[in-house]
């Protein structure tokens, strides 16, 4: 029998009157593409993370390809990143003509392991993309030493990593180049959209340009002008900016982040509780000097004291109405890469151990301390049931 009658997505966006209002004002307001509300929702994202310049785009994977673009990532680059990660930033760097090169993860954190990037770099390494997994920031201090020492850019991928903080100091306020997410299931949401921020005048002025068809002048502006202007191509650009209606939901959304924070801790904070004492489970490690976003409540099982595999807990929690997910499988066992580069199994193992056994569980403030509980309980009797029996015939 389910633990529940009705299915518990594994997420839902957390949107209500206010975000209704802010859309319809939009609408009435005539002016729905590229205008004045994505600059207010960028100019309050800059100050929200305490950088210079915020640039809102289509996605989070927009801004990673406009970044690299930005920098000169071209064929014949290496560029160092994780394989425990969505394939944005490997597909932003294959787009740029570059070899992606990966470095195993830690097992704790499931961040890119620093001890393992000078191994990885070469004549030909030219950027560093990290990825603060599930909110917890990588150890950044470690990396920037050995990209500063090898001249070489670090690019922040914050897809997770809204509200999180490294040693006193914002994500996206800390390296050349962070790039944020605002996808449905992200820890704020436009729907569709990202930002990326910096604090380098020359690479917000070209990722802007960038973004909207290499023109030096776009329709708002124009608008805003007393006589017209012509404007010019001045780079072959792309069509990668955000528009007002999908600001008028960040600009919303942004005031409510630090509830959402608040919600989103305290709910792991009861997983936390709930799961430390299941000897089959490994529960996320927080670490010590940041403050973590709480984007992903991120299990390990420890499937070798199980008498199932992590897909078919999966299946059962299913067939309980309890959502999940896995972040991730491992990006060099995914076959256009395997294909295409070479890579292979043994190649990065502590990232493919993690792979058979990591579960994300449902972790949203649209959810109540029932669903929560509904979920622990799932996750218990699933566990129980597939508990492997020691001799003798008692469960271990």
């Amino acid at each position: 029998m389910s633990v529940r009658n009705t299915f518990l997505p594994f997420y839902r966006p957390c949107l209500d009157d206010e975000e209704e209002q802010e859309i319809t004002d939009t609408l009435r307001s005539g002016w729905i593409g590229r205008g004045p509300k994505t600059e207010r929702f960028e100019k309050n994202f800059k100050e929200y993370v305490g950088s210079k310049y915020a640039i809102g785009v289509s996605s989070c994977t927009a801004g990673l390809h406009l970044s690299l673009k930005t920098i000169g990532i071209e064929g014949g680059d290496e560029v160092i990143t994780t394989p425990m990660s969505f394939p944005a930033a490997v597909n932003a760097i294959v787009h740029q003509g570059a070899k992606p090169v990966f470095v195993d993860i830690e097992k704790g954190s499931l961040n890119m392991d620093p001890g393992k990037i000078r191994a990885a770099i070469t004549k030909r390494t030219k950027a560093i993309v990290v990825v603060h997994f599930a909110g917890r920031p990588c150890e950044m201090n470690e990396i920037l030493r050995i990209a500063k020492r090898n001249n070489i850019i670090v690019i922040e991928d914050a897809a997770h990593a809204l509200g999180s903080e490294y040693q006193g100091r914002k994500i996206g306020s800390i390296t050349d180049l962070a790039c944020f997410s605002f996808h449905a299931t992200k820890n704020i949401t436009t729907g569709e959209g990202g930002m990326v921020t910096t604090d380098n005048a020359a690479f917000a002025k070209k990722i802007q340009t960038l973004s909207l068809q290499g023109m030096d002048l776009d329709a708002w502006e124009r608008a805003k002008r007393q006589t017209y202007r012509h404007w010019d191509t001045i780079l072959p650009g792309y069509k990668y900016n955000m528009f007002d209606l999908q600001a008028a939901l960040g600009l919303v959304q942004l005031r409510k982040l630090e509830g959402f924070l608040k919600v989103r801790q305290r709910y792991t904070q009861i997983y936390n509780e709930a799961f430390r004492r299941i000897p089959e489970m490994a529960i996320p490690v927080q670490g010590e000097g940041i403050k973590h976003s709480y984007h992903l409540y991120v299990v390990r099982l420890k499937i070798e004291d199980l008498s199932a595999s992590r897909d078919q807990i999966m299946d059962a929690l299913q067939r309980n109405n309890i959502g999940i997910g896995v972040h991730y499988r491992a990006l060099h066992l995914h076959s256009f890469y395997q294909k295409t580069y070479g890579f292979k199994k043994g190649d990065f193992p502590i990232a493919e151990y993690m792979s058979d056994r990591v579960l994300s569980l449902p972790l949203y403030p649209k959810m109540n301390e029932r669903d929560i509980n509904d979920v622990i309980s799932a996750v218990k009797k699933i566990i129980a049931k597939y508990r492997k029996r020691k001799q003798g015939g008692r469960r271990s």
